[in-house]
């Protein structure tokens, strides 16, 4: 079960060490298993994809069956519920919405005989990859394909890996939902391979964004510079840092809610109230016991779990700067007064009723979020990931001939006397 920790008398690093260090993506094995499949696929396209797809997932396709029909998605919308169906259309909204905000356009500065500036172009092919089997992960395909539409991406590719019946409804309406039309019935490392260097049926795309097990974020890893990715992902986590104002029974149920993700994940409370640290382990023993995926969530607490209690805000604030969590909550009175502390955090919701599920589904801002302490330098996935710049420069001839000697100057310092050539020759 989880622990408590009580740093007011000192930090315990050792605690910490284990925190930043439980998701590090070694495993020479699967990598070496992961290699194999990449170039496998590399060399023999869909023969091999169809093969793995087979082997790993029990499922027999050609080129004529991989891609998910019309019929398929028709089908799929008798088997969802109305009321998710008015819960998507709202997600899409208020997703849409957010990221609308984040669009950037080209731009140019003229100034006398000099022209500058940028192009911003989307890019062409996307592909996204969503989880399947039996899980059920439509809200990954809205984060991962609404930012690529908004940014005017021209061919979003998605695959999943299918069950029996297919690909999970709720998946397929959720892609239907945004426009996207090219769906495959792949999965794991094998089609992340796919979509890098194209098979006869899978179109090559320039960028792969999306989740997946360990296989799937290794394949990612080695492809990346064959194709861009947005982030390989680890384990997904939160911090919860709570004052004595705060709801015991709330904290609780949000440490719970990320420890069901896996075994891995990482549920951390940073209090300055002891009585709260208390309180909230005794609700979390209390509502375990009703929780589906309790074994999961008694796993993901006891490895990776932690409640410590601090002596002030200040040095709670520490504590997040340093793990740089996925998901930060604020369970504090004035919380906006110390936002700007805040250095490190994929995301951040303000007060009790902002918990992290609401941004997983319904609020707006991107889910897919950097881990295991990346969120030091990377951003959450967004329509800049979706996009591409290019450099526009002009001169006169005047402009030129006035800073010629400058740029000869930096030319020979830099031993490069061809550069330099290219000035002088023009004058």
């Amino acid at each position: 079960m989880i622990e408590i920790f009580d740093f007011r008398k000192g930090i315990d690093n050792g605690i910490l060490q284990k925190l930043h260090n439980r998701s590090k993506l070694e495993n020479k094995e699967i990598a070496k298993k992961v290699e194999e499949i990449i170039s496998n696929v590399r060399e023999r396209k869909d023969k091999a994809l169809f093969e793995y797809t087979y082997m790993f997932d029990g499922i027999n396709l050609d080129k004529s069956t991989v891609k998910v029909t019309k019929e398929e998605i028709k089908n799929a919308y008798k088997e969802v519920e109305g009321e998710f169906l008015k819960a998507i259309d709202k997600a899409i909204k208020n997703i849409t919405e957010f990221h609308e905000k984040q669009k950037q356009s080209t731009w140019m500065d003229f100034k006398e005989g000099i022209v500058y500036g940028q192009i911003v172009r989307p890019l062409s092919q996307v592909g996204i990859y969503v989880p399947g089997g039996t899980a059920s992960y439509p809200s990954s395909v809205l984060m991962n394909g609404i930012p690529a539409k908004v940014a005017g991406v021209e061919k979003i590719v998605m695959v999943s890996p299918a069950g029996k019946k297919g690909i999970n409804p709720y998946v397929l309406v959720a892609a239907d939902k945004i426009g996207i039309e090219d769906i495959y019935k792949v999965g794991g490392a094998q089609a992340v391979a796919a979509l890098a260097f194209g098979t006869e049926a899978i179109p090559k795309v320039d960028k792969i964004v999306g989740p997946g097990n360990i296989f799937v974020a290794m394949a990612k890893r080695a492809l990346y510079g064959h194709v861009d990715i947005d982030m390989v992902a680890g384990p997904s986590e939160v911090l919860v840092i709570a004052d004595e104002s705060a709801n015991p029974k709330y904290v609780a149920a949000d440490l719970l809610s990320q420890a069901e993700h896996d075994v891995m994940a990482s549920s951390i409370l940073v209090t300055t109230s002891l009585e709260v640290a208390q309180q909230v382990k005794i609700e979390i023993e209390r509502q375990m016991e009703y929780l589906e995926r309790k074994e999961i969530i008694e796993k993901s607490l006891k490895n990776f779990g932690a409640i410590i209690v601090v002596n002030n805000l200040k040095e709670a604030i520490g504590i997040a700067n340093d793990i740089a969590p996925e998901h930060l909550e604020l369970n504090i009175s004035n919380a906006f007064e110390i936002i700007g502390e805040i250095k490190n955090a994929g995301a951040v919701f303000v007060g009790e009723y902002s918990p992290e599920p609401l941004g997983d589904y319904l609020a707006g801002p991107n889910h897919v979020l950097p881990t295991s302490g990346t969120a030091r330098f990377f951003s959450p996935l967004s329509v800049t990931d979706f996009i591409k710049k290019m450099n526009i420069l002009y001169y006169s001839k005047d402009s030129l001939e006035e800073v010629k000697k400058d740029v000869i100057t930096f030319a020979n310092s830099e031993g490069l006397t061809a550069h330099a050539n290219s000035i002088k020759v023009r004058f």
